[in-house]
């Protein structure tokens, strides 16, 4: 008896699936932190 998986069940089955998600989600959540922190910079002052 084969009883369809439900997507969401099939990904998290799938270790390279978990593997890329665990490398692709915090590259891409610490990048935007980054830029966000550097556009909140304030400009140096010059001497």
């Amino acid at each position: 008896m084969t009883e369809k998986k439900h997507i969401i069940q099939r990904l998290m089955d799938n270790p390279w699936v978990l593997l890329v998600l665990g490398v692709v989600i915090p590259l891409l959540s610490y990048t935007l932190w980054g830029w966000i922190e550097l556009l909140m910079v304030p400009p140096a002052p010059l001497p």
